[in-house]
């Protein structure tokens, strides 16, 4: 079960309770809510020094989605769970619109201009916006969490694959290496690369066995480039044939596998890129960081025979990984929106000014994107509704709610749950 975060008198993080607790601490005015995602609870009244439970912090970052947990490394209990969605993909597309809007401007009715770039320096570490959003929403929820729970070290799936054994299965030096560990860093790497499907007839959802392209028999190696994934058929009937003269009747899928057996993974290696720059945030907090692998985690996860989910990868990272207790765990999903748009004005997809944007954020001391319930108890919408409200100046709101938009809702009937944070939650 998800525990509820608890702050004493000080905002000083408490241990974390069970929900049946929280409750009754509420029903007994003993505690109010201080956040409503992630819940926390604040005291009303000190209370004697307890001894306080560190909990360890684990991260699987991901190109859309990232894993987030929190775990008792000493009993193995999750305590709270979240998958984190990026909006770098919104970020590229805003992006690539504004400079198509610029190009057009410098074009219309004028005399053409060369765009200029040597004015625009990028500084060290300089990472694409899309990519830097990414990192600094992980940065938000560390320093969120931190306020909220005990932590005292941190775990980060630090890069998708381990290269360096991936390139030399002899390599020395760690024990976990000469392993089976070994195969499933490679397993993974291959099942990424070869769209988890047969090279040779496409076939998915079957086992499948990793191959040599070029048969080992006659002179192939084990390196990554020689090495595609194959149904038990097909690697059969190939047997010790050369590729070529097994698929001399398929010209088309011939040059496709050799032409894919040469390409590095492209997007493991961006998202490798991006995970050292995290890892320098994540040691800027003071607290010990461990690091693991995508194939330590997938490890980690078959040997406790778990499912394949963000959370679930993201608890079962790094070496330090106990028995995981993980009944009843609701994860909390996430998703980043941003907080708005600077534009003074909302424009065509011309470019050209289209209609008017206030100049303002807060009406009635509301914005658009806070959570609010409502309690309607007179004219045609009487009833309850709680949802993420769009503001307008006369002060009638419209809240979007589970069940649908609602319009025309006094402010007077609203009342805060979670003000606007750039960020959408649900269960």
């Amino acid at each position: 079960m998800s525990k509820v975060f608890v702050l004493d008198t000080n905002e000083r993080p408490l241990n974390p309770i069970h929900p049946a607790q929280a409750r009754q601490l509420l029903r007994n005015k003993k505690a109010a809510v201080f956040r409503g995602f992630p819940f926390t609870l604040i005291l009303k009244e000190s209370r004697p020094d307890c001894p306080v439970s560190s909990l360890r912090l684990k991260l699987d970052p991901g190109a859309k989605t990232t894993g987030i947990v929190l775990v008792d490394d000493t009993t193995g209990e999750v305590v709270f769970a979240a998958e984190l969605k990026h909006r770098g993909f919104a970020i590229r597309d805003a992006l690539t619109s504004r400079r198509q809007l610029r190009r057009g401007r410098r074009a219309r009715k004028t005399r053409y201009r060369k765009p200029r770039f040597l004015n625009r320096t990028r500084p060290q570490g300089w990472l694409a916006p899309s990519l830097q959003s990414r990192i600094e929403n992980i940065k938000t929820w560390v320093k969120k969490l931190g306020k909220f729970a005990p932590i005292e070290a941190i775990s980060q799936e630090l890069v998708r694959f381990d290269m360096q054994l991936i390139r030399n299965p002899d390599i020395q030096g760690k024990e976990y290496q000469q392993g089976t560990l070994a195969g499933y860093e490679t397993r993974e790497y291959l099942l990424q690369k070869w769209g988890r499907e047969c090279a040779y007839c496409g076939v998915k959802d079957v086992l499948l066995q990793v191959e040599h392209i070029h048969p080992k028999a006659k002179g192939g190696s084990n390196s990554i480039t020689n090495l595609t994934l194959s149904c038990e058929r097909c690697n059969t009937k190939k047997g010790t044939k050369d590729i070529k003269d097994f698929l001399k009747k398929d010209i088309n899928r011939l040059e496709k596998i050799l032409g894919q057996a040469k390409r590095p993974l492209a997007d493991a290696a961006a998202v490798n890129t991006t995970r050292f720059a995290l890892l320098e945030i994540l040691k800027a907090t003071g607290l010990p960081v461990e690091t693991g692998s995508g194939g330590l985690t997938k490890f980690n996860r078959n040997q406790q025979k778990l499912e394949k989910t963000h959370w679930i990868d993201a608890a079962c990272v790094g070496q330090s990984t106990p028995i995981l207790n993980i009944k009843g765990v609701n994860p909390l999903l996430i998703t980043a929106n941003g907080h708005g748009s600077r534009q003074s004005c909302r424009t065509n997809k011309f470019g050209f000014p289209s209609r008017y944007v206030p100049r303002f954020k807060f009406v009635k001391g509301f914005q658009t994107g806070d959570i609010v319930r409502a309690v309607v108890t007179n004219s045609k919408k009487v009833g309850e509704y709680v949802g993420r409200i769009a503001t307008r100046s006369t002060g009638s709101f419209n809240i979007s709610t589970k069940n649908g938009l609602v319009q025309g809702i006094s402010f007077k009937a609203c009342t805060h749950i979670h003000k606007k944070d750039g960020y959408n939650y649900s269960n």
